[in-house]
């Protein structure tokens, strides 16, 4: 069985703004699951699958602790104009990665740090 990532998780200390962020900037489909403060992410049919939920230990200025994510996005500038009306933060403006695609980094309102590359025709690594 190869080891491909299967799931990932967005930690939010206010989910309702974490999850009005994400439908706002990339369209992505929420759906209430489980417990209190969690919601399965939907992003795209076959893409991995995803969850919103509440934060369980708060951020006391330490460094990024976790996987950094990067979100596979047609347009990189598109995306990037619409992080700060939507309440993130741009890290990295776009940026051209010789052989790969434009990528910028930006933090989402809940301090989450995360990509979005816009891949050349072909690069994209995709799991079958």
């Amino acid at each position: 069985m190869p080891n491909d990532l299967a799931h990932f998780a967005i930690h939010a200390d206010d989910c309702e703004r974490a999850k009005e962020f994400y439908e706002t900037v990339f369209a992505w489909k929420f759906e209430p699951w489980g417990p209190p403060d969690f919601w399965r992410v939907h992003t795209s049919p076959g893409a991995i699958a995803g969850a919103l939920q509440r934060r369980q230990h708060p951020i006391e200025g330490r460094g990024m602790i976790g996987f950094e994510c990067s979100i596979a996005v047609d347009d990189a500038k598109a995306i990037a104009d619409a992080i700060e009306p939507a309440g993130g933060k741009i890290l990295t403006p776009p940026i051209t990665l010789e052989g790969v695609g434009t990528m910028i980094r930006f933090e989402d309102p809940e301090g989450n740090v995360v990509g979005a590359m816009q891949y050349l025709e072909g690069v994209r690594n995709v799991s079958s």
